[in-house]
C-alpha cells in the first residue's frame, strides 16, 4: 500500500493538462458525493480532495494517483 497522506500535504498528480500540484484539503474514509457522483472511499482506501496551486479547482484522487512534492 502507498503512503498515507494528511490534510495540508503538498502533492502532485497527472491530469489531462499535465502534471498538477496542490494541497490536500480533505481526507475521505467513507463514500462521498463529488460533483454529482458517488466516490468510493474507506479507511483502507481513502480518497483525497486537493486544491490546485494554480487555480481554485478541487480534484478528488485515490492514494495511488498522488505523490508528495519533493518525493522523487
Amino acid at each position: 500500500m502507498s503512503k498515507r497522506f494528511a490534510v495540508g500535504d503538498h502533492v502532485t498528480w497527472n491530469s489531462e493538462a499535465g502534471q498538477v500540484s496542490g494541497k490536500i484539503t480533505k481526507v475521505h474514509t467513507k463514500d462521498f458525493d463529488y460533483k454529482g457522483h458517488t466516490r468510493r472511499a474507506s479507511a483502507d482506501e481513502p480518497q483525497y480532495e486537493i486544491k490546485s496551486d494554480k487555480t481554485d479547482h478541487v480534484a478528488a484522487h485515490k492514494e495511488s494517483a498522488l505523490r508528495l512534492v519533493g518525493d522523487d
